[in-house]
């Protein structure tokens, strides 16, 4: 089975990281994963020098010992502009979750996940890939 894309997870929260990380992959994707934005970034840029750069970052935004999302998208923006990155939070009422764009962000996801929430971001995020 070919990946239909790669994306990098970060989030702090272990039973979140691999409930997630199985469902991107039941969904076909390849995912690499972080606890906080400083590892996000260097595996990131990484992946990007070794030629298999990500499709997609989604990044939580409430880290609470490290760079949070907010931070990290930052950091990935400075390193490359054209950088998707989905911004990750329980809390919907947050400014960056209602103004996503405004702070870098291309998507929002509010947890808990919805299954089809998550499908419907990434095929929007993520272009499918022609088969020849």
């Amino acid at each position: 089975m070919t990946s239909k894309g790669r994306i990098l997870l970060m989030d702090d929260e272990q039973i979140i990281l691999d409930v997630t990380l199985e469902v991107l992959k039941f969904l076909g994707y390849d995912v690499v994963f972080a606890k906080e934005g400083a590892a996000a970034l260097e595996l990131y840029k990484s992946a990007k020098a070794a030629g298999q750069p990500f499709d997609l970052v989604i990044l939580d935004l409430s880290i609470p010992e490290g760079m949070n999302g907010r931070e990290a998208i930052e950091k990935l923006r400075a390193y490359d502009q054209n950088v998707k990155a989905v911004v990750s939070s329980g809390y919907s009422n947050d400014p960056v979750m209602q103004n996503f764009a405004s702070y870098g962000f291309s998507g929002r996801l509010t947890k808990p996940y919805r299954i089809t929430e998550i499908k419907r971001i990434l095929e929007e995020m993520i272009p499918t890939k022609q088969v020849r």
